[in-house]
């Protein structure tokens, strides 16, 4: 038997658990922590720590700390999963906002590719914004042919109207913000502080930004 149909199997195989396909199904377009993934189900955490591992051995998520709340692990889903089940189709809506602690990066590069692929209006915005955009953002960024040259940091509340989907691409701006749709748990590039990192951050960013556009469905009424 081919690895690609062992792999499969065991996917499938974990799958097989009511309480599994739906941390995968809450999973579908964003992050969660530990807590709540338990809350969302009603399960007690030494049983969702077993399912959690079940899942992370047929390689269907993949879990990290919080880059905020060191207490918190954040669980996603790999991109082996979402190949293998695809994603659920989102009503399509009117702006799009990108968010993170310092909007200087992961937020910027989110804005500004999500253009590219994208007619839906974006907006990016931090919780405490950097005096600059990172140089080396600005370097990532012109090298997959995007112009971040004038681009500035702003504050949520200068920009947030209400009534966009608000996406959180860090922990930090996750944790700090009352209720966004959807947390993209992206490491911060800074923290590192080379050019890999931003190279990392950016395809992380571009990958989930390919797969959520490609999500929505119907017109804005």
């Amino acid at each position: 038997m081919s690895n690609g149909l062992e792999e499969r199997s065991r996917a499938y195989a974990a799958l097989g658990d009511p309480s599994r396909l739906a941390i995968i199904d809450l999973l579908a377009h964003g992050d969660l922590a530990s807590g709540e993934l338990a809350a969302e189900l009603g399960l007690p955490t030494n049983l969702l720590a077993h399912h959690l591992l079940v899942l992370e051995q047929a390689g269907l998520i993949d879990r990290h700390r919080s880059e905020g709340d060191g207490r918190r692990t954040y669980v996603r889903r790999t991109a082996a999963c979402d190949r293998l089940l695809g994603a659920d189709r989102l009503p399509r809506p009117r702006k799009v906002a990108f968010v993170c602690s310092q909007n200087s990066a992961r937020s910027q590069l989110a804005e500004h590719y999500w253009r590219t692929v994208s007619d839906i209006p974006v907006v990016s915005a931090g919780t405490s914004p950097a005096r600059r955009i990172h140089p080396r953002a600005v370097e990532v960024a012109r090298r997959h042919g995007l112009d971040l040259s004038d681009a500035r940091p702003r504050l949520v509340d200068d920009v947030l109207g209400g009534d966009e989907l608000l996406i959180a691409v860090c922990d930090r701006a996750y944790e700090e913000l009352p209720a966004p749709a959807a947390h993209w748990s992206i490491p911060d590039p800074a923290r590192v502080d080379r050019p890999a990192a931003f190279e990392a951050a950016f395809a992380d960013i571009t990958a989930r930004i390919d797969q959520l556009a490609s999500s929505f469905e119907g017109e804005l009424p």
